[in-house]
């Protein structure tokens, strides 16, 4: 594995380079290796940040873990990332053999800690109106996102809450 550690506010010392390829070296069994591993650290107050990107096959696997110690930061990222890793894995694997085995849709599976499950379904009427508008309804609704029919262009779109207290607005192309 490649490393590409940068540093925001902080200067990447010796000790933290080798931390970083110790810990995310240990996954070098779920990549090849010319695989490419961006690391960002970074302190903001007094919070330690650790973003890890790994682009894979068509996917990637990212990760963002903030605490007050770098060190205990790199832990908790290469945990998280670990755990996609295997979730990807897993998820390749089943869909690779559900191709040879047509019985597996009717075998029953113990269900997994990290399988997505939907366990409720909102319906509501999607009403035009600005995004202006939608950004105050979320805000009295109290949610982080809003989903309506943009007035203008009569297409659905979201508008979202972002760090800072501003809004983020996603419309199809």
């Amino acid at each position: 594995m490649k490393f590409v550690i940068i540093g925001r506010n902080i200067d990447v010392t010796p000790g933290l380079r080798s931390a970083v390829e110790a810990k995310l070296g240990s996954l070098e069994k779920y990549f090849d290796p010319d695989t490419e591993v961006h690391v960002a650290l970074s302190v903001e107050r007094e919070n330690q940040k650790v973003e890890v990107t790994i682009p894979v096959k068509g996917t990637i696997i990212r990760s963002e873990q903030v605490s007050t110690d770098m060190y205990v930061t790199i832990d908790l990222v290469e945990e998280v990332i670990e755990r996609q890793l295997k979730k990807y894995r897993t998820k390749l694997i089943d869909r690779h053999q559900s191709g040879t085995n047509p019985d597996k849709h009717y075998a029953k599976e113990e269900t997994d800690e990290d399988e997505i499950k939907i366990v409720k379904t909102k319906k509501f009427d999607l009403k035009p109106m600005y995004p202006e508008d939608a950004c105050m309804q979320m805000d009295l609704l109290g949610h982080g996102f809003f989903v309506f029919i943009n007035a203008e262009t009569d297409q659905v779109n979201v508008v979202y809450k972002r760090k800072g207290d501003t809004y983020g607005l996603i419309e199809p192309e």
